[in-house]
């Protein structure tokens, strides 16, 4: 396997390049196909310069792989893997009332938690119990147990396709429900990913901050099928309602279609049992749509991003 940093360009890269490289190595689901070629950057300033390097190429950039489905056929192009490399974490500034950290976006967020609780900063506890890494969590405005990311951003590091690094404030994006879009956006505009962002923080108590995690950590060991591979709540939840309630009403807990299943212990969850294929899980997904769809007239969308080609068939 080729592991060198890339073809030669006006400025040489500093990091890890793979070719035909297992996406199921790097999905929390387990499965999915091969990537042609599969990018760690050094730094943010290496992958400024992998950005402009690889400008006429396909680019997925991915964190841990937790809210991912990889299709079985894989993906073409180039995937950029941030998580531990944007791995900036540090406070910018502190005083009695609240504080300023900064992380980048390959920081994963429960280590954003704790070194938040560490330092008496409070708000983030939530973020113990969500399973990517600050990137992901912004661009779908990640939350669990009542709150939710872009509550606590002051102002966001970004970088472009161009390899462009700025700032953006919070008023300059649309912030939903498990949606993030930016307000306006030239026709011709430059694809952009999430560096990192400056969360606002209240200042607090060490140790109560810390028995929050704790607390938030037991009722999701409790309530979610963390003993296998999963990507975490599969649907978002409709206005006024569960996805989980809805699917579980369905009786579909514990549906399997291949080696993927409907979680017993969570109905929001699919898991994989064995060696579930992604077209296992993409499928499982879809029936649970229509059945929901057919029993409720409530239509699920799904919060998981499923990216590449399906198997080919011989």
């Amino acid at each position: 396997m080729d592991r060198t940093a890339g073809e030669a360009g006006a400025v040489p890269l500093r990091g890890e390049m793979r070719v035909n490289e297992p996406m199921s190595h790097h999905v929390t689901w387990r499965a999915g196909g091969i990537a042609d070629r599969y990018y760690i950057p050094a730094d943010l300033d290496d992958l400024a310069n992998a950005l402009r390097e690889f400008s006429q190429q396909t680019i997925y950039v991915i964190g841990l792989g937790s809210n991912l489905l990889v299709r079985d056929g894989g993906l073409r192009g180039i995937v950029i893997a941030l998580h531990a490399r944007l791995n900036d974490l540090q406070v910018i500034e502190k005083n009695d009332s609240t504080g300023l950290i900064y992380a980048g976006a390959g920081v994963a967020c429960a280590k954003v938690a704790r070194f938040s609780a560490n330092h008496g900063l409070a708000g983030v506890e939530f973020l113990a119990g969500i399973p990517g890494t600050v990137g992901g969590a912004l661009a779908m405005n990640a939350g669990c147990f009542g709150s939710e990311t872009w509550r606590f951003v002051e102002q966001v590091k970004v970088i472009n396709r161009n390899g462009q690094i700025f700032i953006r404030q919070p008023e300059e994006y649309e912030i939903e429900y498990r949606s993030v879009k930016l307000r306006q956006k030239a026709e011709k505009a430059s694809a952009e990913w999430f560096a990192g962002s400056f969360f606002r923080l209240s200042s607090s108590d060490h140790a109560q901050s810390r028995q929050k995690i704790k607390q938030l950590l037991s009722q999701r060991v409790t309530s979610q099928p963390l003993n296998q591979p999963n990507a975490g709540s599969v649907f978002r939840n409709p206005p006024g309602d569960f996805a989980a309630r809805l699917i579980e009403v369905c009786g579909l807990k514990g549906c399997q279609l291949g080696d993927a299943m409907v979680s017993p212990k969570h109905a929001n969850f699919i898991v994989n049992i064995g060696h579930a294929t992604a077209a296992d899980i993409e499928a499982l997904i879809m029936m649970v749509q229509r059945r929901v769809k057919k029993a409720t007239a409530i239509d699920l969308i799904p919060e998981v991003r499923v990216i590449g080609e399906p198997r080919r068939l011989a």
